[in-house]
């Protein structure tokens, strides 16, 4: 199985015209994901190479059943394209775009739990969702990765997750799925929120999970693993070398006043059972170690 999305998911993508939307949608097209429709307020009416154009998410919904929106607008745009977005109909959207104001993913984030809380937001800024096999949603390479399980990926960072995917495909092991969430100060989807889902999944048999500094999202997912999950837990914190009071690379990459540092995570996580490499390859090779152990 997997988990939020699969070879049913239909997708409408917002800034499907746009450069990045068109090259995005298509490839993931192409691999196979289910993608319905696009929208553009000024564009409605046309198509890109077959996919339909529609004034908004609601009109796309109504005329195809998309359920799933793919977001690639610019930043200052992103809150008003996800709220329309749940207004449409859609219970998932993946936001691509970086840059979002925080103030923006704040209040975005607290509109949808009171108002829509049945949609799930992954990211902002974030890689996108892979099922393998079934469904891509974002900007994953597809040929990293195997299908069928058993392990599910969940990272906050992007070029780490294509490391994971692409270490468990050179080792044979296959994944159900893999979440990018993203590394903004408010994400839409949290660790504890994947887990969980992983945990609930029965053809996902052990978890990877990738942070890094900044932030409490680890120490959080440590105390859900410890309290919730059955299923072996590997790990990599990235940012040990990191220097206090300096942004490493996503916004919520970043100690301050000695907190959110990678030490403090992965005592935390191994204090919870979780194996930590040391470095990412380290980590995929203790996951392999666990998937041959299930394997017996």
């Amino acid at each position: 199985m997997s988990i939020w999305v699969d070879r049913r998911s239909r997708v409408v993508y917002q800034g499907l015209t746009g450069r990045q939307g068109r090259f995005h949608g298509l490839r993931n097209r192409r691999y196979g994901t289910n993608v319905v429709a696009g929208t553009h307020p000024s564009k409605a009416g046309a198509d890109v190479e077959g996919i339909p154009v529609f004034r908004d998410v609601a009109a796309a919904v109504e005329a195809t059943g998309a359920d799933v929106s793919c977001v690639f607008v610019p930043a200052p745009f992103v809150k008003d394209a996800v709220l329309e977005a749940a207004e449409g109909g859609v219970g998932l959207a993946v936001v691509i775009t970086e840059g979002v104001p925080a103030k923006d993913e704040a209040w975005l984030y607290n509109k949808l739990r009171r108002d829509h809380p049945q949609v799930r937001v992954i990211g902002p800024n974030c890689p996108g969702i892979i099922s393998p096999g079934q469904a891509n949603i974002g900007i994953i390479a597809d040929d990293i990765s195997l299908p069928g399980g058993p392990v599910g990926i969940v990272s906050r960072s992007g070029t780490l997750t294509y490391q994971a995917l692409y270490e468990l495909k050179l080792n044979g092991v296959g994944v159900t799925t893999c979440v990018g969430i993203g590394g903004d100060p408010v994400p839409g989807t949290s660790f504890t929120d994947a887990l969980a889902a992983f945990e609930d999944d029965p053809e996902t048999e052990a978890v990877m999970l990738i942070g890094e500094i900044g932030g409490s999202a680890e120490e959080e997912a440590a105390d859900f693993i410890a309290g919730h999950m059955s299923k072996p837990v590997v790990g990599y914190v990235a940012g040990l070398t990191a220097p206090p009071g300096k942004k490493m690379g996503h916004a919520g990459a970043i100690v301050s006043g000695g907190k959110g540092t990678a030490a403090a995570k992965i005592e935390a996580l191994r204090a919870a059972g979780v194996q930590v490499g040391e470095n990412p390859a380290e980590a995929g090779e203790l996951m392999v170690e666990v998937v041959n152990r299930l394997r017996g």
